[in-house]
């Protein structure tokens, strides 16, 4: 598991385009934020290279808080300032979804005064492919 210093996030937000894994080999460069949507262009192996036509398919990412359920009666009662209580308790990291599918576990932050999710933990390749089937 990698967690993203806050030199990292400000690398992100003020447009450096790359960061390594830690180790000094040019295959372990990876995209950051400034990226996404844009054509991936990293060091990759000849596997990667040979895969490179999906890099640029956009994926739907969502992060989402905590859920709950409610009757229609107490929907319609909601207005202005009601609070919704959600069932997952203060705490507990937010869950990352990428095309509906469980991909990451992570915590909000706030950078340059916009939300952000700074990964803990990310699901295993084996676990996730369990979910798609």
């Amino acid at each position: 598991m990698s967690v993203l210093s806050q030199e990292d996030i400000n690398n992100v937000t003020s447009g450096k385009d790359t960061t390594t894994t830690g180790q000094e080999d040019d295959t372990t460069k990876i995209p950051l934020a400034t990226n996404i949507g844009k054509t991936a262009s990293t060091n990759l192996s000849d596997l990667d290279r040979d895969l490179g036509f999906i890099l640029d398919i956009p994926l739907q990412i969502s992060v989402e808080l905590g859920r709950t359920s409610m009757l229609i009666s107490d929907l319609l009662r909601l207005g202005q300032g009601s609070v919704v209580e959600l069932r997952k308790p203060a705490g507990e990291p937010m869950e990352i979804f990428v095309n509906g599918k469980l991909f990451a576990r992570g915590e909000a932050v706030v950078v340059n005064e916009k939300f952000g999710v700074r990964l803990s933990e990310v699901i295993a390749p084996g676990e996730r492919i369990k979910t798609l089937g």
